[in-house]
């Protein structure tokens, strides 16, 4: 569960505390565990792992057959351990599991509804050219040990574009901070890239520099 805003940490904490230690049989924790570490290797939003990627598990496969990991599944979605749901996925519906945090539940309702392609959402693992630091050096500053952190973990969460898109927004509205940027993309991640929020605000804000400025005396409010 990799989750970092405040309401993912909270999630976290109370899977630790109060779910898994009511799961008893290994093989069910043993698939647990196997959701939560290949969706810390995802990158994009939302992060889910596929059946198919999961029957690809020859180690996985080998403890406890097919049949036993369909079992364990089934008892970890029941128990509220992961989130289940059909997508379509390259032409064909397929099963996926999620961390269960309200991120990924309401990711789960846009894909259900058609506005989040999930094909598009969650990008392969494969090595980023995106340079996550250049646009923070390029419009913020210096870069402290705990952004680059930060910058890190963010590149895995969400795609590049999204990232540069953000910085590109927050410097649009003289909002020159990483913690303003991350929070554009926390929101898109909630409430989807394209809502039209992010124009509104940008328009808003456009118009507002020039009824705030030295001259605002003689701009009149449409």
């Amino acid at each position: 569960m990799t989750d970092r805003t405040p309401s993912g940490l909270a999630e976290r904490s109370y899977f630790f505390a109060h779910v898994m230690p009511q799961i008893q049989d290994m093989e069910e924790l043993r698939v647990v565990l196997t959701v939560f570490y290949l969706l810390h290797q995802k990158q994009g939003l939302p992060r889910f792992v596929t059946y198919g990627e999961l029957l690809s598990n020859g180690a996985l496969v080998a403890q406890m057959g097919e049949e036993g990991l369909r079992r364990a599944l089934d008892s970890a979605v029941e128990r509220g351990a992961i989130l289940r749901a059909s997508i379509e996925l390259e032409g064909s519906s397929q099963d996926a599991y999620f961390a269960n945090t309200e991120c990924d539940r309401q990711a789960i309702d846009r894909l259900r509804v058609g506005r989040l392609p999930a094909g598009e959402a969650t990008p392969s693992t494969g090595a980023r050219s995106f340079n996550v630091f250049s646009p923070y050096e390029e419009n913020i500053g210096m870069l402290t040990p705990m952004v680059a952190d930060e910058l890190r973990e963010a590149e895995k969460r969400y795609p590049g574009q999204w990232i540069h898109d953000a910085f590109k927004e927050a410097v649009a509205l003289n909002k020159r901070s990483w913690r303003y940027v991350s929070r554009i993309l926390e929101r898109w991640a909630i409430e989807g890239k394209d809502s039209g929020e992010n124009r509104r605000s940008a328009k808003k804000s456009g118009a507002n520099k020039y009824i705030k400025g030295r001259y605002g005396h003689l701009v009149r409010r449409q």
